[in-house]
């Protein structure tokens, strides 16, 4: 067990404050905002998401971020976390705490990024910031670094009795992974650069071949959250068309990783779950929904409580 880790079980002056740094959204256990980040030398005029670091005025949530395997490489979401700390800050009515983050990766992404994303996390022992006009000082206690998806059901994995498959379909990737009567077949994950964004893409070059049109991303949300929006019929279905399409990717994904819907169930969740329950075909007695966005934060923060119990009782701290 580390220094820090002693210190903060000993003390257990800590605020476990949980970040999905997903490549649409940043999720926390109470709040989403787009993963975007706009940086500027001078203070823009026409935004209220504003955070300032470091003399640098940084834009967030204007739109989405690219895909990139490593984030590491990216201190975007270094600014991003800090902004994901101050909202929950802001809901507690604090300006100031000690933070310890419950932070993730793709299914098989985390035994080899663990260590690096966790550095890059603490790479300073405390941030001095002002987010959408209030100053905030965040000092670091720490981080654990979890399985993305897999995080969101931890703590009832006992429940998937039999052969069940995960799938957690995020805005860049798609994690899937085995559980076999409550256990997680650590053999058996899988992650594949096949998210919503994807998705999102082929629609957009469809209109654009098929209709000679740009719509704007909320537009076509809409459509594959409702299955409707205030827009032409000809339109509407250019994006049916194309989320089938996509869709039916996603399930010939799953049958080339063993998925078979006769013998196992499907745990579907991730802003994908919507897209896989409004445009696929499956057996609805067979497949279970998650759409719940803030779930992966949330059994992120479970997870990271109960380990930090755990070690303070190993260690004979005292609350």
């Amino acid at each position: 067990m580390n220094n820090i880790m002693n210190t903060i079980i000993k003390k257990n002056d800590f605020t476990v404050i949980a970040v999905d740094h997903g490549f649409g959204n940043i999720k926390t256990a109470h709040c989403c905002f787009r993963t975007g980040v706009t940086a500027c030398d001078k203070k823009p005029i026409l935004t209220s998401d504003l955070l300032v670091y470091n003399g640098k005025y940084y834009v967030i949530g204007e739109e989405h971020k690219e895909f990139v395997p490593d984030k590491m490489s990216d201190p975007d979401y270094y600014i991003l976390t800090l902004a994901a700390i101050a909202r929950e800050l802001y809901l507690q009515n604090r300006t100031s705490a000690r933070v310890y983050l419950a932070v993730g990766l793709p299914l098989t992404w985390v035994m080899e990024q663990r260590d690096d994303f966790k550095a890059y996390l603490l790479q300073n022992e405390a941030a001095d910031f002002n987010y959408k006009g209030t100053d905030y000082h965040v000092e670091f206690a720490g981080a654990s670094v979890y399985p993305q998806g897999f995080a969101a059901v931890a703590s009832v994995a006992t429940r998937f009795q039999g052969l069940n498959m995960l799938c957690d379909i995020g805005n860049g990737t798609m994690n899937v992974m085995r559980i076999n009567d409550g256990k997680a077949m650590l053999k058996d994950c899988y992650t594949e650069q096949y998210g919503t964004r994807q998705c999102m893409i082929a629609i957009r070059e469809n209109l654009m071949q098929k209709c000679h049109v740009k719509l704007d991303e909320p537009v076509i949300e809409q459509v594959l959250r409702f299955k409707k929006a205030d827009i032409s019929q000809r339109i509407q279905d250019v994006i049916v068309d194309s989320a089938t399409t996509y869709t039916e990717g996603i399930m010939r994904r799953l049958r080339d990783h063993d998925y078979n819907p006769e013998i196992m169930r499907l745990y579907v969740m991730g802003g994908g779950a919507c897209l896989i329950k409004n445009f696929g075909e499956f057996d609805p007695d067979r497949v279970t929904f998650n759409e719940d966005i803030h779930a992966t934060a949330i059994g992120y923060e479970a997870w990271a409580r109960h380990d930090l119990e755990k070690a303070k009782l190993k260690a004979g701290g005292q609350a």
